[in-house]
């Protein structure tokens, strides 16, 4: 008797052996790092494609197009890296601001506003009302220009706590007056100048002293009380010259009490004529008389003993 069977004999999977596992994990392992080498010797051969020749190892940069063929190119405004981007224009060695030739007149409180560190000293020339007279002479034709020392504010700061705020208005006129000069002085000009400089403080040098001294270099300044130096230039155009200075200048005419300027005199009093004035001439005669009635005590025993001798002599005429 046959036995009819109706399932398909199904394939058994036996596991693999044990040295087989390892066999495929040692293969999968190298096909991996040869797939990485391939890769990375293309990459070594277009990177020897390129290598410029100079013998320099710098990779190519992209070649950029203008989407205006016919535009002309225009010049960056600094030196271009290697990685594409545009560094700043270096600076100008000299330091001092450049003035534009568009700006017109120079203007002394938007100069050292953009020096950012006068703060201080702005103040004062604004409360002074010394940045008005300096832009308006700036603006005339026929001027001999200005010479300003700006002190910074850790200058002020390194005052006596509270010297400045202790000042009078006259005094803080005069310190900020005192760091002014009527003309413009270039460094080179400071080796040959006269001293002591006549500043916009006042004509006494005795009170307001500033000798300043220049050997090409440096510049050396001293007022008596303060001795200090130019540390840069701030700002120079032929007409305005602007000076950093690490000091407040101070001398014994800002220091002393500034006396206010006299008032005028008062109208003199008009002179009070007595009331005997018009009384008739006839006084001025008792005047005289009652002068001379003065001597009358000195004479008047001997008129009375003349006057008794007159008298007992009359018996005897008789």
């Amino acid at each position: 008797m046959t036995m009819a069977t109706g399932y398909k004999k199904e394939k058994v999977r036996l596991p693999p052996k044990r040295g087989e596992v390892k066999t495929r994990l040692f293969r999968y392992f190298v096909e991996i790092v040869a797939r990485v080498a391939s890769k990375a010797g293309r990459g070594l051969g277009i990177r020897k494609q390129k290598v410029t020749e100079d013998g320099s190892d710098q990779p190519s940069l992209p070649h950029l197009k203008s989407p205006n063929p016919s535009a002309p190119a225009q010049a960056p405004s600094g030196s271009t890296t290697t990685s594409g981007q545009s560094s700043p224009p270096a600076l100008s060695p000299s330091g001092p601001l450049a003035p534009s030739a568009s700006s017109g007149p120079a203007d002394i409180v938007a100069i050292l506003r953009k020096a950012i560190k006068f703060r201080t000293f702005i103040g004062l020339l604004k409360s002074t009302q010394m940045d008005a007279e300096i832009n308006s002479e700036l603006k005339k034709k026929s001027n001999a220009g200005f010479t300003i020392f700006a002190p910074t504010d850790s200058a002020f700061s390194d005052l006596k706590t509270g010297t400045l705020n202790s000042f009078t208005d006259n005094q803080k006129a005069a310190l900020t007056k005192f760091h002014i000069i009527n003309s413009f002085l270039t460094i080179s000009q400071f080796q040959t100048v006269s001293n002591p400089l006549h500043t916009s403080a006042n004509g006494n040098t005795k009170e307001f002293p500033l000798n300043v001294i220049g050997n090409g270099t440096q510049v050396n300044m001293t007022t008596g009380l303060v001795n200090t130096t130019v540390d840069s230039t701030v700002y120079s155009d032929g007409q305005l010259a602007v000076y950093e200075i690490p000091q407040v200048l101070l001398s014994q005419g800002i220091l002393s009490p500034q006396a206010p300027a006299p008032g005028p005199l008062p109208p003199k009093p008009e002179k009070v004529t007595p009331l005997n004035s018009h009384a008739p001439s006839t006084s001025t005669t008792v005047s005289v008389d009652s002068s001379e009635a003065t001597g009358l005590p000195h004479y008047a025993p001997i008129m009375v003993s003349i006057g008794v001798a007159v008298v007992a002599a009359l018996p005897l005429c008789i």
